[in-house]
């Protein structure tokens, strides 16, 4: 929830008062966070997002790859477990290639992510991992624990047009979780893709999503 105070303190900082909100994967909960607690959203963007680990009806982990497994394993047993499992990646995540990162995440790439890993996206995906760590491992060791504990909000309370996107093939957040968000979100315009993975979904829709988005405001 800390999120939602941190945009408020931006938008009022730029003069705007009203904004839309997008988080892909690990962002899905912030993004819908602000969608249902921050003044001012016309609509939400979840793409590929995760579930709350809680939601009735749903096995979280089940569908991951083998890391997803691990790195969650971790995190259900605290911060002493998962630091120093996390700490194991920090200096490899800190100069990874997108060939490393084919190799690294192989159990959570199906093959149409490793596909669209060959071109500029995997560059840019290396980039981020970088900068991810450039300052030590807390904000993924915070990011990790959030998602195994309650979110602080229901999602019965977002109240502005949501789109959740999520792909079938999807190592990483399994499509069980778009499933299970599009049918608990009121009003959700689900688009549950049949053959795209975590990456490859949004590097194939990305302009279809951002035309679906600015069409709530």
């Amino acid at each position: 929830m800390d999120v939602v105070a941190d945009c408020a303190e931006v938008l009022a900082w730029l003069g705007a008062d009203r904004c839309l909100t997008s988080g892909a994967s690990g962002g899905g909960p912030h993004t819908l966070a602000c969608a249902a607690r921050l003044d001012g959203v016309a609509g939400c963007l979840v793409i590929a997002g995760v579930a709350p680990f809680a939601a009735a009806g749903l096995d979280w982990m089940a569908g991951m790859g083998q890391d997803n497994v691990d790195e969650f394993g971790a995190a259900l047993q605290g911060e002493a477990t998962l630091r120093p499992f996390l700490e194991a990646h920090e200096d490899d995540f800190g100069s990874i290639t997108a060939t490393g990162i084919i190799t690294s995440l192989a159990s959570v790439l199906p093959d149409v992510d490793r596909a669209v890993l060959s071109d500029q996206l995997g560059e840019d995906l290396a980039l981020s991992f970088h900068e991810a760590v450039r300052l030590g491992i807390d904000g993924w060791l915070d990011d990790d624990l959030a998602f195994t504990t309650a979110w602080g909000f229901e999602l019965d309370e977002v109240a502005v047009p949501t789109m959740v996107w999520q792909g079938e093939l999807d190592l990483m957040v399994p499509f069980a979780h778009g499933q299970w968000l599009a049918a608990a979100i009121p009003g959700a315009l689900a688009h549950l893709v049949t053959g795209e993975g975590h990456l490859s979904l949004a590097h194939g829709a990305i302009d279809a999503m951002l035309d679906e988005l600015v069409s709530f405001l």
